[in-house]
């Protein structure tokens, strides 16, 4: 807990059976409250290692629901145990639990509302061994996206993330896709809604054990994206409507 918040961890998994003993144990419990681990039915052992380090809060899918119909488990759950502030970190050990403290505490301060762990402030993303292509891409699709969007943010695609009650409350992200393209209609909503997003620099590990995204997934993920950044740009100018930023009922 900081400064009377709630702090919450949620590990969206799939396959992380491998990882998350290790991840889990990073975690700086001097902060976080709690942690729920939501399993998007996994086909190894990862709801019982998560028995084992125990975990209290496990969501178990009856079917694969996605990466993003996973985190609106996650979401749903930490509002429902009365989290003030949520951070998403994934149970692969890709990104490293120990900036949970700094994240956590921009938030506490009423700073920001939302916190993105960025793999390209600095030399992180390519120092941890992300393929170039992929580098490539990041910094294209980030490029048109903060054109879109008139922002500045270093890079839209990071899975590490931390939000305020508030934000969860107010954007109706339970509308959004169930794929991995959740993530940038989610930012989407939160720049529509007038929140400020607030990145720090973090490192990144890429290694066999740590998911990734197929060469088809990865593309049908960057339509999805341009998509997503069409549709912001044309919803501010009131040419079109989308139910994405519709109010939460």
């Amino acid at each position: 807990m900081i400064k009377d918040k709630k702090v919450v961890v949620v590990l969206p998994a799939y396959n992380a059976a491998k990882t998350l003993e290790i991840t889990y144990n990073e975690i700086d419990f001097n902060i976080v409250d709690d942690v729920i681990l939501v399993d998007d039915l996994s086909k190894d052992d990862t709801v019982e290692v998560g028995k084992k380090l125990g975990i209290k809060h496990i969501v178990v899918h009856e079917v694969n629901k996605g990466y993003g119909g996973n985190q609106k488990s996650c979401y749903n759950k930490a509002l429902e145990i009365g989290a003030d502030i949520v951070i998403m970190l994934h149970p692969d050990y890709q990104y490293t639990p120990m900036l949970i403290p700094a994240m956590a505490n921009l938030l506490a301060s009423d700073l920001y509302h939302v916190v993105l762990g960025s793999r390209i402030l600095g030399k992180g993303a390519l120092k941890g061994g992300m393929p170039m292509i992929k580098y490539i891409a990041n910094r294209g699709l980030t490029f048109i996206q903060n054109i879109l969007m008139n922002a500045k943010l270093s890079e839209y695609h990071t899975g590490y993330r931390a939000f305020t009650r508030e934000v969860l409350e107010n954007v109706n992200y339970n509308v959004n896709s169930d794929n991995f393209v959740f993530d940038n209609q989610m930012l989407a909503q939160i720049w529509y809604a007038g929140y400020e997003i607030a990145e720090i620099t973090c490192p990144t590990k890429y290694f066999d054990d740590a998911s990734s995204i197929s060469l088809k997934s990865s593309s049908i993920y960057g339509i999805g994206v341009l998509k997503t950044s069409l549709q912001f740009r044309l919803q501010k100018w009131g040419l079109a409507k989308n139910k994405i930023y519709e109010p939460v009922r």
